[in-house]
């Protein structure tokens, strides 16, 4: 009887530890569990005009009786405001897949990767050559570069480089929940790879940086402002 009040005891704090661990002062954190939160790329109004930032998406939102409750820029973009590669939006392939792999910017830092919903409700980061276009993915963006691969850094990443920026970027918890994470300061590659592989995520993907922002109210965090392209938000009726 003693051994079974041992074992349970460790697992109650291994599992606190785990949910703890991924509490960090140093980003703007939120989860999401797919099966119980409903989570949407959004990028143009009915009228093919980008809402380019949280508060026009969120105002078109409240006139269709939905709240906005997180939002966080989804991707790398142009300067028409049009994704820089794939996107998909309610099951429409609206940009086809960048398979560039030579270019400058880290959008095209090998490997980059695909962040996408399916109609069973899970969420992939993957690798884009990996990645199967299907019937079943609802929505799709691609950036780059991936942060954390089959649990490990990009190999390119240095530890204490001079490279630092605010970024944000998705990782899947091994629960299968998403953690989508900000920096509120400027961070290196190296150093936000390293978050993400702390946690538990065998794959992460960078999203952006330097226009980094996002909008969670519930911890008082609202930056409305901005002018980007793919915006991922949750929302509830």
């Amino acid at each position: 009887v003693t051994t079974c009040f041992f074992c349970l005891y460790m697992l109650m704090t291994s599992c606190t530890s785990s949910a703890q661990k991924i509490i960090d002062d140093r980003f703007v954190l939120h989860t999401i569990d797919l099966k119980t939160q409903r989570l949407k790329f959004y990028l143009q109004n009915k009228n093919g005009i980008n809402f380019g930032n949280f508060k026009t998406l969120r105002d078109a939102l409240l006139k269709k009786n939905e709240e906005l409750v997180f939002a966080m820029n989804g991707g790398m973009y142009l300067k028409n405001g049009s994704t820089q590669g794939l996107y998909i939006e309610n099951g429409i392939t609206k940009k086809r897949l960048n398979t560039t792999k030579k270019a400058y910017g880290n959008f095209y830092l090998q490997p980059n990767g695909i962040f996408y919903l399916t109609k069973d409700n899970r969420g992939v980061v993957c690798k884009t050559d990996d990645f199967r276009p299907n019937k079943n993915i609802t929505y799709a963006t691609q950036s780059g570069p991936m942060l954390v691969i089959a649990i490990e850094i990009h190999p390119v990443f240095v530890k204490g480089s001079a490279n630092l920026h605010i970024r944000n970027a998705v990782g899947i918890l091994p629960n299968g929940t998403l953690l989508f994470a900000m920096s509120k300061d400027r961070i290196t590659l190296y150093d936000f790879a390293e978050f993400f592989k702390s946690n538990g995520c065998q794959n992460a993907l960078y999203l952006d940086g330097f226009v980094s922002k996002t909008y969670l109210p519930k911890k008082k965090w609202e930056q409305l402002d901005g002018d980007f392209g793919v915006i991922i938000g949750e929302t509830k009726n």
